[in-house]
């Protein structure tokens, strides 16, 4: 385990490390598929299951994925064998899904066992913390500040702060910049392979949660620096 020693700063997850908000999405897609039933489209319901691996990448992602699995259905369950996908490129769907997921975030939502004693473990030890999700930001904020994670963070980016979002190194180069940090210096912990992508390419050590989603697949397939059950872990 990479010693918190080592470091000045922390970048943290939101979705998968620091939260569970699979309930929220779920929730939210579920919404949308209402909406999808009353233009006449008739599809099955989303599970844990079936949206843990789309979650990741942002909401515009998470919104097309869902499209495209819905579309793998019989070709019977769609009117007049429209593909959802046609609706407006998209532009429509994800338009309800976020103002789903607005009046759904937090409520499904719990913080992971062990994250607040890793976050105070990581304050007691000096870093600096930021969080960065592909999140949008005005989702992120109110769901720090709800869950009581809010004031361990000096900073705070979602997936619209930057022009580009992870796996891209941009979010955590210009986070060490706002930090003040090497990225050398400063650790990326994460749930994912988007995480790690993020981190190796912006020169960032990388500690992966084991708890998190990372697409649906085995996250110790991932050549991260270290591997936590918990985040208390991080001492």
């Amino acid at each position: 385990m990479l010693a918190l020693s080592r470091f000045d700063a922390a970048i943290i997850d939101l979705d998968g490390t620091l939260v569970d908000t699979l309930g929220d999405f779920v929730a939210a897609l579920e919404l949308l598929r209402a909406d999808l039933a009353a233009k006449g489209y008739e599809t099955t319901p989303f599970t844990a299951a079936t949206v843990e691996p789309m979650v990741g990448k942002g909401s515009e992602n998470l919104v097309k994925t869902a499209l495209s699995a819905l579309n793998r259905l019989p070709a019977q369950v769609f009117i007049a064998g429209a593909a959802i996908d046609s609706i407006a490129n998209c532009d429509w769907a994800c338009s309800r899904y976020l103002l789903h997921y607005r009046a759904v975030s937090g409520r499904h939502a719990a913080v992971y066992p062990g994250v607040v004693d890793g976050l105070r473990a990581m304050k007691a030890a000096g870093l600096r913390l930021a969080c960065v999700t592909n999140k949008p930001l005005d989702f992120a904020m109110p769901l720090l500040a709800q869950l009581g994670l809010a004031g361990f963070f000096s900073h705070v980016f979602g997936g619209d702060s930057f022009a580009r979002k992870k796996p891209d190194p941009m979010p955590l180069l210009k986070t060490c910049e706002a930090l003040g940090t090497t990225p050398a210096r400063t650790l990326m912990v994460g749930d994912s392979s988007n995480d790690f992508e993020a981190a190796r390419a912006a020169g960032c050590p990388v500690v992966l949660v084991t708890y998190g989603y990372n697409h649906g697949q085995p996250v110790r397939a991932v050549k991260a620096d270290g591997f936590v059950d918990s985040m208390a872990e991080l001492v």
